[in-house]
């Protein structure tokens, strides 16, 4: 049809608003009766039910807790603090009930007057007096416990026996008011249920009835603009929700010469630029953190400007890498450190971390806003951390199926610093080729903190920044006070040992004993120290950091430091 797509639109939706109207009137005459049924069901019914079925849980949490009194004063030696422990719960469970009761015929006084819906009022009636008697039960039942247990401490043993009769009598009452109280209440949910379900179906199979005409009807006069206005907005329909799946290779062809048709091209239009988008995504994703790549394309990320954050900075390195790669193959080395890089950037990534670049077989990583909470980038640092060490044992027995042997494989051993602090984050390079990444003092101390693993014989060293940022939930072991290379100021170096939680005693005096080694080795208390850090090599005789420092320590007694010596180690090498 040739007729301008606003005119057609006009008299399909007059048509059909008028098919509307008539079906809207039908509805709702069919559907006032089923929402009565439903909100009968769901304003009092079910709730009356739940509350019901609430004091009912209470009620028998009371009974156990019964049963355990009981047993505990026949035991051969009653426990006190026990016995009045459950004898409290006993009480508290039975407030609790009596208060839901009273809910219960409040809401019950509230359905008696409630005069917009239609209730089983009958019903109701009975069953505001079954919930008192529900309490008068239970509360039967509590005074005969408590005089149980007084007979129990004074009474004779013919006295306790009657009053235990007559408390499982009291209990058995209360089980009888409470099922007839929740059969009552489930016959009467039943029942509105049914009710409820008749209505919706016979008002369903009207709606029906009445849809279908004005289906024919609207069909009939549509038949007439189909071809030229509902085909091609279907096929606009079926590439949109082919695209909202990640269909990207749709194209919509409209053969109208309406506005349709311009639609059309520009949806075509569309889906070409989001597939070279999206390809520029998948390929950039594999060298630069795909969130980094989105913010980018989103320009979310300012492409010339720098920030200062506090951020988290990551450097691991394999230890005797290059002495590795002497034996083997280019195509082994590749395998092996692709493998390696994937491992360690599954994790980094899953702990919300910036994998900024692979140097050689080093990994350099950040965490920090945007990507991370500016409260939580320390710990999930050293998490990662953590659970990069775990991996290395499922990489180690990875390696006779990488490379194909069993025997003469390298020892593979990774090292790790942390440190945290303010950096200038941004897109940092030349006009040609940029990266997003962090710079600054920070960046240098993670990476010698790196390279003193080597020097102390640790695996993951942060600093102290990085330890005070990351919270009480991990365990870390004052190390030294060192100046690296690069930097004027010295810092204090921690090892991070694990979860805190999962420290064991003998980690805590060995923790415990090099740090009192430690204080004294400042003091330059040279005795001192030297009982402490062999204290520490008894408790675990590997303890390398021991070692260091009693070498050190022998150092200073044939050479001791200069005056006003700060107890700051220096570390000569990069």
């Amino acid at each position: 049809m040739r007729l301008p797509i606003s005119l057609k639109i006009f008299s399909i939706t007059t048509v059909l608003l008028a098919l509307m109207v008539v079906v809207t009137w039908l509805s709702v005459l069919n559907f006032r009766q089923l929402n009565n049924q439903v909100r009968a069901l769901s304003d009092y019914y079910l709730p009356l039910q739940q509350q019901v079925a609430s004091v009912e849980i209470l009620i028998r949490d009371q009974m156990v807790r019964m049963e355990r009194v009981m047993a505990g004063m026949e035991a051969a030696k009653p426990d006190p603090e026990y016995i009045a422990k459950e004898s409290n719960a006993f009480d508290m469970r039975g407030i609790n009930a009596d208060q839901i009761v009273d809910s219960s015929l409040r809401m019950l006084n509230e359905a008696m007057a409630e005069k917009g819906i239609e209730l089983d009022r009958v019903t109701l009636a009975v069953l505001g007096k079954e919930l008192p008697s529900i309490q008068t039960a239970r509360q039967h039942f509590h005074a005969t416990f408590r005089q149980f247990q007084i007979e129990a401490q004074e009474g004779t043993p013919r006295s306790e026996k009657i009053v235990r009769d007559a408390l499982l009598r009291e209990k058995d009452a209360v089980d009888v008011e409470i099922g007839k109280t929740i059969d009552l209440l489930n016959k009467l949910t039943q029942d509105t249920a049914s009710q409820a379900k008749a209505e919706e179906a016979r008002a369903t199979t009207l709606n029906w009835i009445v849809t279908a005409i004005a289906t024919a009807l609207g069909l009939i006069f549509a038949a007439f603009v189909t071809r030229s206005l509902v085909d091609p907005v279907k096929r606009l329909l079926g590439g949109t929700r082919a695209v909202e799946a990640g269909d990207l290779d749709v194209e919509i062809l409209v053969r109208t010469h309406d506005e349709l048709a311009m639609l059309a091209t520009s949806f075509n239009h569309m889906v070409v630029g989001l597939r070279e988008k999206e390809r520029i995504r998948a390929t950039f994703g594999q060298y630069v953190d795909p969130r980094i790549v989105k913010s980018l394309l989103e320009s979310r990320i300012p492409a010339d400007k720098g920030e200062r954050q506090v951020m988290t900075v990551f450097f691991s390195d394999l230890a005797g890498f290059t002495r590795m790669c002497e034996g083997l193959t280019p195509d082994a080395a590749v395998r092996f450190l692709n493998r390696y890089f994937s491992m360690m950037a599954e994790v980094i990534r899953g702990r919300q971390g910036i994998v900024d670049k692979y140097i050689g077989d080093s990994v350099m990583a950040f965490w920090g806003p945007p990507f991370t909470d500016a409260a939580d980038h320390a710990r999930l640092g050293c998490l990662a951390a953590l659970e990069q060490m775990k991996k290395m044992d499922d990489f180690r027995a990875a390696l006779p199926e990488l490379f194909g042997v069993k025997h003469g494989l390298p020892e593979v051993n990774v090292r790790m610093g942390i440190a945290s602090g303010d950096v200038t984050v941004g897109n940092i390079g030349s006009e040609t080729s940029r990266g997003y990444t962090v710079i600054g003092d920070v960046v240098n101390l993670a990476s010698r903190l790196e390279q003193a693993n080597k020097f102390y014989g640790t695996h993951i060293l942060v600093s102290e920044g990085t330890r005070d940022l990351a919270g009480d939930t991990l365990a870390f072991r004052e190390i030294d006070s060192l100046r690296v290379a690069g930097k004027l100021e010295p810092v204090r170096v921690y090892e991070l040992l694990g979860l805190a939680a999962d420290l064991g005693e003998i980690d805590r005096e060995r923790v415990q004993a090099y740090e009192a080694g430690l204080a004294r080795y400042r003091a330059q208390d040279w005795a001192a120290a030297e009982a402490a850090f062999r204290e520490c090599l008894a408790i675990a005789p590997s303890d390398r950091p021991s070692q260091v420092m009693l070498e050190r320590v022998g150092a200073f007694r044939q050479a001791p430091p200069e005056a006003g010596w700060d107890g700051v180690w220096v570390a000569v090498s990069k």
